[in-house]
């Protein structure tokens, strides 16, 4: 959360402009209402009064978007009522595929090194990977990577081994699985959450 506070401070703030916002709340709001299975006993008109006041969450949400997330409204948080968004495509988002888990993971990479990581790439979109708790809540909502993959929040000691999980969805049954956190495939991203 470090870095998406450093980015806070900057003086360069990161918000969509009057025509970004209104395309990206035109989809949003598509998306809930065709989606009311994830988001029972929330208002449209709620959500929407909390993203026009604040502006660096709606940039965030549209870098979800521009990048193949499809961010819809999972949920609300009971001690401080922000909306719960989650990436809701169906399969791995695509702008984010091809990516290892961390920079140190990229870093450590003497050849063939991928673009970026999972954990920067949501960092400088000001969102945080799921969690394997958070993707199987996800996945009660729909049937989700069916043929892709998605990397999780790992660990400390497991990624202190060299580690990291991903999650996917085969056989009608969602596992978790490792790999070393420098692997990257045209099949796997990231999915992320942001609170509003």
């Amino acid at each position: 959360m470090s870095a998406v506070k450093a980015r806070n401070s900057g003086s360069s703030k990161k918000e969509p402009s009057a025509g970004q916002r209104e395309e990206l709340l035109k989809t949003l709001k598509a998306r809930f209402e065709k989606n009311g299975n994830r988001h029972k006993g929330i208002e449209w008109s709620k959500v929407q009064a909390k993203l026009e006041a604040n502006a660096e969450k709606l940039w965030s949400l549209s870098e979800m978007e521009r990048t193949g997330g499809e961010p819809d409204v999972v949920g609300q948080d009971k001690k401080t009522g922000e909306c719960i968004f989650y990436d809701c495509a169906a399969e791995s988002p695509n702008g984010r595929r091809s990516i290892c888990y961390d920079r140190e993971a990229l870093e450590s990479r003497k050849e063939h090194r991928p673009a970026n990581s999972a954990m920067a790439m949501a960092a400088d979109m000001g969102i945080e990977l799921l969690t394997e708790a958070q993707y199987r809540e996800l996945q009660t909502m729909g049937k989700f990577d069916t043929k892709t993959s998605s990397w999780v929040e790992t660990p400390a000691a497991i990624r202190k081994l060299g580690g990291a999980l991903f999650c996917d969805r085969r056989y009608d049954t969602v596992f978790t699985y490792h790999n070393g956190a420098e692997s990257y495939y045209a099949g796997r991203s990231f999915r992320g959450s942001l609170k509003v």
